[in-house]
C-alpha cells in the first residue's frame, strides 16, 4: 500500500492531514508551493485543479478535503470514523452543507459578493447570515455534528468552525466555541497541527 498527501502547511491540506493522523495511515508527504511545483505538468497529471491538497492511495486520486475525509474513513474502517446507520443522514448532510453552501457563501463574502433578495432565490446557500444560523443549529443538535462521538464529518465540517472564527467570518458564539474546544483537545488535531507549524517553520 502506498499512501501520499500532496499539500502546502498554509493551506486546506491540513485538513487532510488531520483526517490522515486520526485514521493512524502511513502517509508520505510532498509539500507544494503555490507559484512553483503546485503550477508544473507533474503535479497537474495528478490534480489538473493544480490545488492541494490531493491524496494519492495505491494509484488512486482523491481530491476535494470532504471526498479525503469521507474516502479515508471508508477506505480504514478500523478507526471507526465511517457513520454507522443511525449517524448516516447526519454525517452527509452537514458533511456536504459544509462543502458547499458555507464554503460559497464564505468565499463569495471574501470577494464582496452580497446577494440581494432576488439573487439569494438563485444561489443555493441563500445568504451568508442564514448559513450561518444553519451551521449552528447542527453543531448545536449533539456533542459531535452527526451524534455522541466524533466522525470524518466532525474533520471537515470542525476545520471549518474552527478557521471560521480564526479568520472572523464566523461569530464566536458560545455553540461554536465549545464544538471547536471539543476539537481542538483531540490528539491527532495536534499533531496534524505540529507537522504542518513545523513545515512553516522550516520554510521561514
Amino acid at each position: 500500500m502506498t499512501l501520499t498527501l500532496y499539500t502546502n502547511p498554509m493551506s486546506r491540506g491540513r485538513i487532510a492531514r488531520w483526517m490522515l493522523e486520526e485514521v493512524g495511515a502511513e502517509y508520505e508527504t510532498v509539500v507544494l508551493g503555490y507559484d512553483t511545483t503546485m503550477k508544473a505538468e507533474a503535479y497537474r497529471a495528478i490534480n489538473p485543479m493544480a490545488k492541494v491538497p490531493a491524496l494519492v492511495h495505491n494509484g488512486k486520486t482523491i481530491t476535494e478535503c470532504a471526498a479525503i475525509c469521507a474516502y479515508l474513513a471508508e477506505a480504514f474502517p478500523e478507526a471507526g470514523f465511517a457513520p454507522r446507520d443511525d449517524e448516516r443522514a447526519d454525517y452527509y448532510r452537514w458533511l456536504f452543507y459544509a462543502a458547499g453552501p458555507v464554503e460559497a457563501a464564505v468565499g463569495n463574502r471574501a470577494l464582496g459578493v452580497v446577494p440581494d433578495a432576488a439573487q439569494q432565490r438563485m444561489i443555493g446557500y441563500g445568504s451568508l447570515d442564514r448559513v450561518i444560523d444553519v451551521l449552528e443549529q447542527a453543531v448545536a443538535a449533539h456533542p459531535y455534528i452527526a451524534g455522541d462521538r466524533v466522525t470524518a464529518a466532525d474533520v471537515y465540517v470542525g476545520s471549518q468552525v474552527i478557521w471560521g472564527m480564526q479568520f472572523g467570518w464566523l461569530p464566536k458564539r458560545p455553540t461554536f466555541t465549545d464544538y471547536a474546544a471539543r476539537l481542538i483537545e483531540r490528539p491527532a488535531y495536534k499533531r496534524a497541527g505540529d507537522l504542518d507549524d513545523a513545515l512553516i517553520a522550516a520554510a521561514a
